[in-house]
């Protein structure tokens, strides 16, 4: 199949977006969750430090407070909190609706890819009545790569390092936001391709690197 890398196979452009603070500000909520598994466990969690480092995956996170062998009820344990706790508090970062809005005008397909599992996912999509067109759940760093590379993305934009590296494995065009944990010089770094403060930038910045 040939492949452009500006606009992904046979022409089709597809852009690929992370979820947690590349699109949505989740910080509120998820703490919430975790004061309240703290509050259920009795084990201090200290969820401001947890909601500055979002990204990877639940059980990861869940290690940093928990033996191994909890961590399994940690996570379902987080995952039944979730929808009453996380979903209403979440709020769309600067720019988001007019992304989205700039891939179908340029006749193209969003497709969502994030750590957080499926489900909850979609509820935050709906809450916010974000428009995409796919949504796939559970994957990380180069776990989205693949992702990416099935779909036949050709831009992947995110706030984490695991997502440049995710951009790397499908050779995708790495679009790095610095509204999450990282600074422009950290992510530049890391390979990004392009690294935009929000997405307020990314419409003028989609329009250039399809015109070019």
């Amino acid at each position: 199949m040939a492949f452009d890398r500006a606009t992904g196979p046979a022409g089709g452009l597809v852009v690929g977006f992370d979820l947690d603070m590349t699109l949505i500000d989740s910080r509120p909520g998820i703490a919430a969750v975790w004061d309240a598994v703290a509050a259920k466990t009795g084990v201090p969690i200290d969820s401001e430090l947890v909601v500055s480092r979002l990204g990877p995956p639940l059980a990861d996170e869940a290690a940093q407070w928990f033996p191994e062998h909890e961590v399994p009820g940690i996570v379902a344990m987080y995952r039944e909190f979730y929808p009453d706790l996380a979903v209403q508090p979440s709020e769309n970062l600067p720019g988001v609706v007019d992304a989205l809005a700039a891939v179908h005008q340029a006749g193209g397909r969003v497709l969502v890819i994030t750590a957080k599992n499926e489900p909850h996912a979609q509820l935050h999509l709906d809450h916010l009545g974000l428009e995409v067109d796919e949504l796939v759940g559970g994957a990380w760093a180069e776990e989205k790569g693949e992702v990416l590379r099935e779909r036949g993305a050709s831009i992947y934009v995110g706030d984490h390092l695991g997502d440049v590296r995710a951009a790397k494995v499908a050779d995708a065009v790495s679009v790095a936001v610095t509204t999450g944990p990282y600074a422009a010089e950290e992510l530049s770094a890391a390979g990004a391709d392009v690294v935009l403060d929000d997405l307020t930038e990314f419409p003028a910045w989609l329009a250039g690197h399809l015109g070019g």
